[in-house]
């Protein structure tokens, strides 16, 4: 039997064995899309710089517009008109307007613009307004989007073209980023074949490495896959030393529950230290944490989808350890449709489709990878609880 611990036991070991300084570098703005702040990152200006209009129309003082209709339009002397990219320059007397196009400057003494559709030019110089404007209308003040000094993007943030937008208008070409940990996955047993090859009776596909792979270089890593490793100890011990001279953080998949060939915990316990062998989760509950050479050695289960959720549960907090990230886990709450039992003393992960407001358990076993595409995330039901049930709101874990 397995010496297993609690999850949340196993990210407190995390915690405690890997605590990392971060590695930064620094990178243009356009290829820092989905990497990781190092710094937080303040404004060294006011946006937007000035004063200006959100519509096309004319620059006006709102006091010479109060009371104005279509029977009544207050007529204003048209003073010029402020260019785009020009210095606007001021209102020269009460009375007047500045035409002025969308994202123009407003001129001193102006403080709300009249959209063009309510006026009329006339052929004498003037104008005609044909709806009063209240002071601010249809304008952003300066400093109205960020103040100067004030903290926009924060460190730990992952960057997406949205913050790429922002950094942009503030001006920062160069950035420090995080550097990305690189992970290594070995797949082990003798019944595993590549991907692309047809198994031979008795022999599967190796889905785990591919599985694996994209689940780390969502989450920030670069990857190196070790290829497949026989069940045979020395060529195990060869390989994660490879892989320990190279990696972060190393994935074995497969080789880690009690029988007669699985190697993974004596192999960890001889180069280093094993952490923890089990998990009181399902699925996933051969999980295995080790210590060499001050990198973390995760031994996953062979099940493709329990060795997706063991990493989910925690590979992927390790690397948030290791990156500063803050603010990945997405979720949200919704009605259970149905009754889930569940009574194994354990933690459970069940996968769960989304309809609405509503959630329903995608069942299947822990071999299945079909359940992965059909589920949009999965639920938590605590090791001391029978199930969760019919109408009872719940957290949903999104996995895409």
């Amino acid at each position: 039997m397995l010496n297993v611990v609690t999850p949340s036991k196993a990210l407190e070991i995390i915690k405690e064995n890997f605590s990392y300084p971060l590695k930064t570098e620094s990178l243009s703005v356009l290829s820092a899309s989905g990497r990781i702040l190092a710094e937080d990152i303040t404004a060294d200006e006011d946006i937007p710089p000035f004063d200006r209009t959100t519509v096309d129309g004319y620059a006006v003082n709102a006091r010479d517009t109060y009371g104005a209709s279509e029977n009544m339009p207050a007529m204003l002397k048209l003073a010029g008109e402020v260019l785009m990219g020009e210095e606007a320059g001021r209102l020269p007397e009460r009375g007047s307007c500045i035409k002025i196009s969308t994202g123009g400057m407003m001129p001193e003494n102006s403080d709300a613009a009249v959209m063009v559709e309510y006026t009329d030019e006339t052929f004498d110089g003037m104008c005609l307004c044909n709806k009063s404007v209240s002071p601010g209308e249809n304008v952003t003040k300066r400093g109205d989007d960020v103040k100067k000094g004030q903290t926009v993007l924060e460190r730990g943030q992952r960057i997406s073209s949205s913050a790429v937008g922002v950094l942009a208008a503030l001006g920062k070409t160069d950035i420090s980023c995080v550097k990305k940990p690189v992970a290594g996955i070995i797949s082990t047993g003798d019944e595993i074949v590549s991907a692309s090859e047809t198994p031979a009776f008795g022999k599967i596909r190796d889905i785990n490495s591919v599985l694996l792979c994209a689940l780390m270089q969502e989450n920030g890593c670069d990857v190196i896959s070790f290829g497949i490793v026989r069940d045979n100890k020395d060529e195990l011990r060869n390989m994660l030393e490879k892989a320990l001279s190279r990696c972060d953080i190393v994935l074995l998949s497969g080789g880690s529950s009690k029988g007669a060939r699985d190697m993974t915990a004596e192999i960890i316990s001889e180069k280093g230290e094993l952490l923890f062998h089990g998990l009181a989760m399902k699925p996933g509950k051969p999980t295995i944490l080790g210590k060499c050479e001050k990198r973390a050695v995760f031994g996953l289960p062979g099940h493709p989808a329990a060795a997706y959720f063991s990493a989910l549960r925690v590979v992927l907090p390790l690397i948030r350890n290791i990156t500063g990230e803050k603010n990945r886990v997405r979720s949200g709450k919704y009605i259970l449709g149905t009754d889930i039992p569940s009574n194994h003393g354990r933690e459970e992960l069940i996968p769960v489709r989304t309809d609405g407001n509503i959630c329903y358990p995608v069942y299947g076993k822990s071999g299945l990878v079909s359940l992965l595409s059909e589920s949009d995330g999965y639920i938590i039901i605590d090791r001391n609880r029978e199930g969760a049930y019919l109408g009872e709101e719940t957290e949903v874990y999104f996995t895409r």
